[in-house]
């Protein structure tokens, strides 16, 4: 089995380095040419089996480019929404504090939000739920940028470093291999 994980095109505060979590926004025009570049390389690929996205507007809709392009159903799951990043939610993306609250494991986003633990908790949740429930078909995960570095760590060792370094482009797409757990 094969998970395909990308993040949702680019929105307004995506291209003005804002943080975006829980904040639902749609995406600008660059994001929709990005979904509809992604809905193209899906096509390419040729072996994408469903597609479960993100509740949020963004992912929806970045989810909807492909769905309509390939043929597929959208299955939405609440776990994969993005990051509660609490009171740092729509402030800039270099505030004081952000960056190191993001590799605290065990401390709430923003004093408000979610843990990364209680991240990683729903979204590994939903990765062995995916796995069990879809076995033997090829899924692409939409979800955001937050959710797909957790879902980096569920596949692959990544250190506190890395952790706080990764970056998913908009519309980039990850492949991981589930029976080795691995990304390829």
């Amino acid at each position: 089995m094969k998970i395909y994980s990308t993040r949702h095109g680019q929105t307004d505060c995506n291209k003005n380095d804002i943080i975006l979590g829980t904040t639902d926004v749609p995406l600008n025009e660059t994001g929709l040419a990005q979904a509809a570049e992604l809905a193209e390389r899906v096509a390419e690929l040729g072996d994408v089996d469903l597609i479960i996205a993100s509740p949020m507007h963004r992912a929806q809709t970045t989810a909807r480019f492909a769905a309509e392009r390939c043929g597929l159903e959208i299955v939405t799951d609440e776990r994969l929404r993005e990051w509660d990043y609490g009171e740092y939610e729509m402030k800039p993306r270099f505030t004081e504090g952000f960056a190191e609250n993001k590799v605290e494991f065990g401390v709430k986003m923003g004093k408000t939000g979610e843990s990364l633990l209680e991240l990683a908790h729903r979204v590994y949740a939903a990765l062995d739920d995916i796995i069990a429930d879809y076995n033997g078909k090829n899924i692409l995960i939409v979800s955001h940028g937050g959710v797909c570095r957790v879902i980096d760590t569920y596949f692959r060792d990544m250190t506190t470093e890395r952790f706080a370094g990764f970056f998913m482009g908009n519309c980039q797409i990850i492949k991981y291999d589930t029976d080795n757990r691995r990304s390829l």
